[in-house]
């Protein structure tokens, strides 16, 4: 057949594993040089959710409510906009069987938590928001796991296990505590990452 003809007699196990070796340190280094994007998200939802958990301990004046309000709509979308360009800017013209893969985990995950909001209304006939949290935080660290698994990356492997973690915690406390350990999972798991991905990055380009 046509595509055991294209495949050398010599091509042994050993080729194999360095190939699939080559294909992960691609993709790794294309993850690190877009560590700016773990460094966006992390910071967007950090902020908001911090801000959320901060309204909720402390009485902010009208302005201050108004502003926060506005944050937790507007950092998204201009987030989202950004990330759109530079995914426009920075097409690969060559996509490994490793970005494919990560690529509808992704797209898997976020689907997920759409419809996990349906299933919920569907059943209970409301969204309890305490019970949201916990379910999102832990697909996303299911995301952030096989990522980091996949791309044999100790750094972002570590952050989706604790991101876990700190969901299995906030299933313990209230709504408002919720917001505190989300918002810390955001920064251990995305934004420390992401700096430290995006830093190693430029020093290679600089060396």
């Amino acid at each position: 057949m046509e595509t055991s003809k294209a495949i050398p007699a010599s091509f042994s196990e050993a080729d194999s594993q360095r190939l699939m070796r080559e294909m992960i340190n691609i993709s790794r280094e294309r993850i690190s040089s877009h560590g700016i994007l773990f460094i966006l998200w992390g910071w967007i939802n950090f902020v908001n959710f911090f801000a959320e958990y901060l309204s909720g301990i402390i009485t902010f004046n009208y302005q201050l409510i108004q502003i926060e309000r506005s944050a937790r709509i507007v950092l998204p979308i201009l987030g989202l906009i950004f990330t759109v360009i530079y995914a426009i800017l920075h097409l690969e013209k060559v996509n490994t069987y490793i970005n494919v893969t990560l690529r509808y985990v992704w797209i898997s995950v976020f689907m997920c938590l759409v419809l996990t909001n349906i299933i919920q209304f569907n059943v209970l006939r409301q969204i309890y928001f305490n019970l949201q949290h916990p379910i999102f935080m832990l697909f996303i660290a299911f995301a952030i796991v096989v990522s980091g698994g996949i791309l044999r990356h100790r750094i972002i492997l570590a952050g989706g296990i604790l991101f876990a973690l700190l969901a299995l915690i906030s299933s313990m406390v209230d709504m408002q505590v919720q917001m505190l350990i989300e918002s810390i999972g955001w920064l251990i798991a995305f934004i420390i990452p992401g700096h430290i991905t995006y830093a190693k990055r430029r020093k290679q380009s600089k060396d």
